[in-house]
């Protein structure tokens, strides 16, 4: 990291910003940039703990919400007899096929919603981030997290009133904001923050580990929360959220002033630029913002600026093979969304005993991260000879972890013993430090623009975030096709995965040095 007292370029982090870099600078001056001293890390890694671990708290006792619901339904329906005095039944007896086929379901629909609600307001959103800054964005991020846990505990609770099918409206809320519009912000000010190659696939590395070490944390702590009790991890969510609200005032503020000044100045918390960098630009400083008026002049905006999306991709063909791979490479991810309830219906544990294997994962993924990855960057980096190796160490990095993915998931398919499956979440937690590398290739000179890596990072998230959105309902429908067929059918989703991330790494040789 830099010392406390020096200071570095600082670019907007808008979570979408199109427009590019040429066309701004043929119709406006040069923007005026915030230098922000190393010490702005803290805050965003704080804010990216807390919302992690709240995150985790509540996926995994969301499972054992649903399929409690679920079961309880079931036998009430086929066995009442097997009913326990207060209406619940023993989790061993939820593992059914018929149980988690509906959970399957249901989760699949959740993650779903939740990703097309959000790349649906991302580009919006962007517009919101122009005109009131990063941290409004952020601070709106926060409600359909608050609201989630709160709705959970709300359909846990009221089964007498509720359907469980009405869990599914809590995703919807997605709709102020995800994980595409959280994390492309969290990169972007991740990026800004590093002066050069070395030091920005550290960060890259550090927030990447940072989201390791609460999923070490996180599912053993909400293991032996909803061992306790069932609704205390959602209580503790929303507390965690509640703290992270505060910590968004410590973030560098990014938002415009209507009116560019004709000299460029520099604040604590604003910084300034002459006219937006998405949408038209518009002759007077009070109709900057045509995306939020009402009529057609609003769409018009976003249309221009899907054009201007379609220009900036159109022509580079090494970002339009790295945007494939990165497609490619979620699709194949949404497998771990399943991870919880693969280990809990085949090996027929608790979903709080599932949460301790996934900790152990994640512990190889924190050491990888905090400590492999950036020593072998900096002894290569350091040692170096060739002007242009460290593109080669981000290729080579990338490949090696997309191949031992390609291992680890297939014997994730196959293991139908603990100890087997202990040895191949290791492996396939050994290719978790592909994002250091691809995100790195994205900031490189083989396919960054000047000063284009806002546009580019909010591009990347956009295609991840439609891997996701086809990746969800595809992993779901696997899923019970797994179920039904039973035995090592249970692993169909990982050999599709699998097979995707073959295809990644394949496409990924086709980048042109």
């Amino acid at each position: 990291m830099t010392d406390d007292n020096e200071s570095i370029q600082y670019v907007p982090p808008l979570t979408v910003s199109l427009s590019h870099s040429s066309s701004l600078c043929s119709r406006s001056p040069s923007p005026t940039h915030i230098r922000i001293k190393s010490s702005s890390l803290w805050p965003l890694l704080l804010l990216l703990i807390l919302v992690n671990m709240a995150n985790s708290l509540y996926i995994l006792p969301l499972n054992r919400v649903v399929e409690m619901r679920l079961c309880r339904e079931h036998y009430a329906r086929y066995d009442p007899s097997l009913l326990q005095p207060d209406g619940s039944v023993p989790e061993k007896m939820c593992k059914v096929d018929e149980v988690q086929k509906q959970l399957a379901w249901l989760q699949g629909i959740m993650e779903t919603t939740f990703v097309v609600c959000d790349f649906v307001v991302t580009i919006p959103f962007s517009f919101i981030a122009e005109r009131f800054g990063v941290r409004v964005v952020i601070w709106l991020n926060l409600i359909p997290r608050i609201s989630m846990s709160a709705w959970a505990l709300v359909v846990g609770n009221y089964y007498h009133t509720l359907p469980t099918k009405a869990i599914i409206a809590g995703p919807f809320l997605a709709i102020l904001g995800g994980e595409c519009v959280f994390s492309s912000t969290i990169f972007t000010l991740t990026s800004a923050l590093a002066r050069e190659y070395v030091e920005r696939a550290s960060y890259f590395s550090y927030i990447s580990s940072i989201s390791y070490v609460v999923a070490f944390i996180g599912p053993s702590l909400a293991s032996f929360t909803m061992s306790q009790n069932l609704w205390l991890p959602f209580w503790l969510s929303i507390s965690l959220l509640v703290v992270a609200a505060p910590t968004i005032k410590m973030l560098p503020e990014t938002k415009r002033r209507p009116s560019a000044p004709t000299t460029p100045t520099t604040t604590a918390d604003h910084v300034a630029e002459a006219g937006p960098l998405l949408g038209k630009p518009s002759p007077s400083p009070s109709r900057y913002y045509n995306a939020f008026e009402t009529g057609p002049g609003g769409f018009r905006s976003i249309s221009h600026a899907a054009r201007k999306l379609g220009r900036l991709i159109a022509g580079r063909k090494n970002f339009q093979v790295l945007l494939v791979s990165f497609f490619l490479t979620a699709l194949a991810s949404s497998d771990t969304k399943l991870l919880v309830q693969y280990i809990s219906k085949r090996y027929e544990w608790t979903f709080a005993e599932a949460g301790y294997m996934l900790s152990a994962k994640a512990l190889v993924n924190v050491t990888l991260l905090t400590v492999v990855v950036p020593r072998v960057i900096r002894a290569s980096m350091s040692s170096r000879t060739v002007r242009g190796s460290e593109i080669w160490l981000n290729y080579l990095g990338a490949e090696a972890s997309i191949a031992i993915s390609v291992v680890g998931v297939l014997c994730v398919a196959v293991s139908y013993r603990f100890w087997m499956l202990m040895a191949a979440l290791i492996i396939y937690a050994l290719g978790s430090a592909l994002p250091v590398f691809t995100m790195s290739l994205v900031k490189s000179p083989l396919i960054a623009l000047v000063d284009s890596d806002i546009q580019d990072f909010s591009i990347v998230m956009l295609t991840k975030t439609l891997g996701s959105l086809v990746g969800a309902p595809l992993m779901a429908i696997l899923w019970v096709q797994g179920i039904k067929s039973g035995g090592a059918g249970l692993g169909l989703p990982y050999f599709m995965s699998g097979s995707i991330y073959l295809a990644a790494a394949l496409v990924v040789t086709r980048l042109k040095f």
